[in-house]
């Protein structure tokens, strides 16, 4: 997977412009960081990132070896190509961090992001909004006689795509997971 290339006149979203004097474009990057499950290893990598201004886009974290008591950090960041660089090579410092991989670089790799929608409406725009859940392939998981709440699983550009259509039908509330991500193949 080639790493998505943000246009040059976009603007970042960080405390810091992250465009360096070179013109280089501001990439958009999936890392991957195994970590020991201990009390402050999250602050300590998210440290990371606001000391710098570095900006996360999507952070998800949950223990993924109860016995040898690690966690896996998915997180979601853009920057030039030497910022990219950069983060990874001070993710790779933190004593507790076991393995950095950037999925965007290292091959194909599958991300996956949950979402909850709260649409309230009556009459056509409720029609309309089960119409498109049935398209976008989302479960009702709540229903009253006013409002549905929606369970979509997919890419963030796809759960994107299904906000944009329920804003006018009535979107009252959202609640994301952000990304999770695995590299394709064996390895």
């Amino acid at each position: 997977m080639s790493p998505l290339k943000i246009k040059k006149g976009a603007t970042s979203h960080s405390a810091y412009n992250l465009r360096s004097t070179f013109g280089d474009e501001i990439e958009r990057h999936t890392l991957a960081v195994i970590v020991e499950n201990e009390p402050g290893v999250l602050a300590r990598v998210i440290g990371l990132f606001s000391g710098r201004g570095y900006n996360i886009e999507s952070l998800t974290v949950a223990e993924t070896d109860h016995t040898g008591h690690l966690s896996r950090i998915t997180v979601v960041t853009s920057g030039t190509p030497q910022v990219i660089t950069q983060i990874k090579a001070q993710l790779g410092r933190i004593v507790t961090v076991h393995e950095v991989h950037d999925l965007t670089v290292e091959g194909p790799s599958v991300e996956r992001e949950l979402a909850l929608f709260k649409v309230a409406g009556t009459g056509e725009h409720r029609i309309e909004a089960i119409r498109l859940a049935d398209i976008f392939r989302a479960n009702v998981v709540d229903s009253t006689l006013e409002s549905f709440i929606f369970e979509i699983t997919g890419t963030p550009e796809k759960i994107d795509a299904f906000a944009d259509l329920m804003r006018p039908l009535g979107l009252q509330e959202v609640a994301r997971t952000g990304v999770a991500a695995l590299s394709r193949g064996p390895h």
